[in-house]
């Protein structure tokens, strides 16, 4: 293929990092403990407050999103203490797995993958679970495009049981209205290579009082991922290890971003290519795996037809320059899924589609020319 070195990474994480990013990040380094990398660590924490919708600080890790997974799991749970993890897919089960890993005893509420965790569900599975000290939940669930509806679940949590609300916001926050504190969620953590449109590498968490006050009493072994190191190291402005420096720089070139675009905006511009999306695969026959009711902002998946499945297209569209992600676990081939966060707009949109009406016609599909992106464009004329 000629220009191998020009791809469209549609992908759900990591996503394409803005060129004003890239450039912040080839700033030369600067020393982990001088007054200007505690000015970025301040500035930066303080931040991402109203993306996360917090007045609490947010803490910086230096490390993946699970890593801040696992934070919020040692940092809450002892071993033989019990938690409920809402699956509703990969990653809902990567929560329950981290957790029996630090020897929680976990009751796993296994929802379909493609649907969306119900409040009455949830509270009828909490009933018969009355000591449960943690719930983790997945807002947007990567690997099936779901976007849990975790206000309502929190507050049925609150309702019901003294548990923490613990939510794993990898492929929201920045992309998806995420409102901490008036949802009445605990712990919150993302990663940057989502909606925050850098490389992987970080990973951010907020916690809330009432979380401090469990975190602080919750014995068991952790030494990089000690949430109260991290705490009590951002009181003095600075991180308890060395950090990504190089992703604090772009952490700031993003904040920029974000706040020039203003966060209503952003939330608006990612549903736009969610309605825009959908409506061009619907356009070509194809499949959504999820109900429009449960669908992420961020992340639609697709599935295969009857004579064309879905790792034929996504090889297809690779081929063509295309890159979309491949279905997970039982999964795996019977749908593809695109992301469409961070740095990424309509025109993206329908590049990719016009890609999918190709990628469809050379492998024997019936396409009508036009038809995926002619769908895009009337939601797009719509707003």
């Amino acid at each position: 293929m000629p220009f191998e070195e020009k791809f469209h990474l549609r992908i759900p994480g990591p996503t394409p990092v803005p060129p004003r990013v890239q450039h912040a990040m080839n700033r030369p380094m600067i020393g982990h403990r001088s007054a200007e990398c505690s000015r970025l660590v301040r500035q930066c924490s303080q931040r991402l407050q109203p993306v996360f919708g917090t007045r609490e600080n947010v803490l910086i890790i230096t490390g993946s999103g699970t890593s801040a997974l696992e934070a919020a799991v040692s940092n809450t749970v002892a071993p033989g203490e019990e938690v409920v993890v809402a699956v509703t897919g990969a990653f809902g089960d990567r929560f329950a797995k981290i957790a029996g890993r630090f020897g929680a005893q976990v009751h796993r509420l296994d929802i379909p993958w493609g649907e969306a965790c119900s409040p009455d569900a949830l509270k009828s599975f909490l009933a018969s679970r009355p000591r449960v000290k943690a719930v983790f939940l997945t807002h947007c669930e990567t690997s099936t495009g779901v976007l849990n509806p975790v206000q309502d679940l929190a507050t049925i949590i609150k309702e019901h049981t003294d548990a923490l609300v613990i939510v794993d916001g990898v492929s929201s926050v920045g992309g998806v209205a995420c409102e901490m504190d008036a949802w009445g969620i605990d712990i919150f953590v993302t990663g940057s290579q989502k909606a925050l449109m850098l490389p992987p590498g970080l990973a951010f968490v907020a916690v809330s009082p009432r979380a401090w006050g469990v975190i602080r009493q919750t014995e068991g072994p952790r030494f990089y991922l000690d949430l109260q190191t991290y705490h009590e190291d951002l009181e003095r402005e600075t991180t308890p290890f060395t950090p990504g420096i190089a992703h604090l720089f772009g952490l700031e070139a993003v904040l920029d971003m974000i706040e020039e675009e203003g966060l209503e905006n952003i939330f608006a511009r990612h549903r736009l290519m969610m309605e825009m999306t959908r409506a061009g695969v619907r356009a070509l026959g194809l499949p959504l795996l999820t109900e429009d009711a449960v669908a992420s902002p961020t992340v639609t998946a697709v599935r295969g037809t009857e004579n064309i499945d879905a790792s034929a297209l996504q090889k297809e569209l690779r081929r063509i320059g295309a890159v979309v992600a491949s279905g997970q676990q039982h999964l795996k081939g019977k749908i593809f899924r695109i992301g469409h966060m961070g740095y990424c707009d309509p025109l993206d949109v329908l590049t990719l589609l016009s890609a999918l009406e190709t990628a469809l016609h050379r492998l024997g599909g019936t396409v009508r020319w036009g038809a995926a992106v002619g769908a895009a464009e009337e939601v797009w004329n719509r707003v």
